[in-house]
């Protein structure tokens, strides 16, 4: 499996890549913001895309829809926030789940894409 991961802090990005290729995930690049993401996603043809919400140009809400309808990777929302936040928008999102940040891990990842 491979991952795109979109965050528009590098700290997160950075941290999130060391940890899920030190668990065994790969992956296949990083976007900083919604356009990148979009971009990326095309070029790179990952499995996953582990997209924050709240991003510049383009918000992970816009960017997951957009590659729902391209046929795209399954999509993983991610935040700080707390998931009740975000309330329907949610429920509403073509995505396979939401993973708060300070809960991402590889098994955990795993489980919403399975």
């Amino acid at each position: 499996m491979s991952v795109l991961i979109v965050d528009d802090h590098t700290p997160f990005r950075t941290f999130a890549h060391s940890l899920l290729e030190a668990e065994g995930i790969e992956v296949a690049g990083e976007a900083a913001d919604g356009e990148a993401a979009l971009e990326a996603a095309d070029t790179l043809h990952p499995d996953v895309v582990l997209l924050d919400i709240n991003l510049p140009t383009v918000d992970g809400f816009e960017v997951a829809r957009r590659l729902a309808g391209s046929g795209g990777p399954k999509v993983v929302l991610t935040s700080s926030r707390p998931a009740s936040d975000y309330g329907a928008m949610l429920d509403e999102a073509p995505v396979v789940g939401f993973l708060p940040k300070q809960e991402l891990s590889g098994p955990a990842l795993l489980r919403l894409v399975s």
